[in-house]
């Protein structure tokens, strides 16, 4: 008698919504936890203002990123990157509610750009760079 072993291959996104957790809602978290992450990269690495805190800005970047990861990577997997969710649903080929993960962070990062420019950032203040410095 030959004992047989079927291995059934599963594949699984890395990114997918938890139960109970809509499309829209999954869009909302993205929204936030993008905005709340380039708010913090302008406001520490970004902002001509703020001078010399080049030591603190990967700091407060680091954090709010394990944050994020801590509170929504439960409900919608805390992509914040559509980069980030692009690669494993390649691989698994699971594009199930995939446009959350480009929608969301897309939204986030243009909002949390423009409130930080036009709120904290004047138009004067920025002074164009020297071609021979590109």
């Amino acid at each position: 008698m030959f004992n047989q072993v079927v291995y059934m291959m599963q594949t699984t996104s890395a990114f997918s919504l938890s139960s109970g957790v809509g499309a829209w809602n999954a869009v909302v978290f993205e929204i936030v936890m993008t905005f709340g992450l380039v708010y913090t990269v302008y406001a520490t690495a970004v902002d001509p203002k703020k001078g010399n805190i080049g030591i603190i800005a990967p700091i407060a970047i680091g954090f709010i990123v394990g944050a994020n990861i801590l509170a929504g990577g439960a409900f919608d997997g805390a992509s914040m990157n559509p980069a980030v969710s692009f690669g494993p649903a390649v691989v698994s080929w699971t594009w199930d509610n995939h446009w959350v993960y480009w929608l969301g962070p897309f939204v986030g990062a243009a909002i949390a750009a423009i409130v930080y420019e036009v709120f904290f950032i004047a138009p004067d203040t920025h002074e164009q760079l020297p071609t021979t410095e590109y």
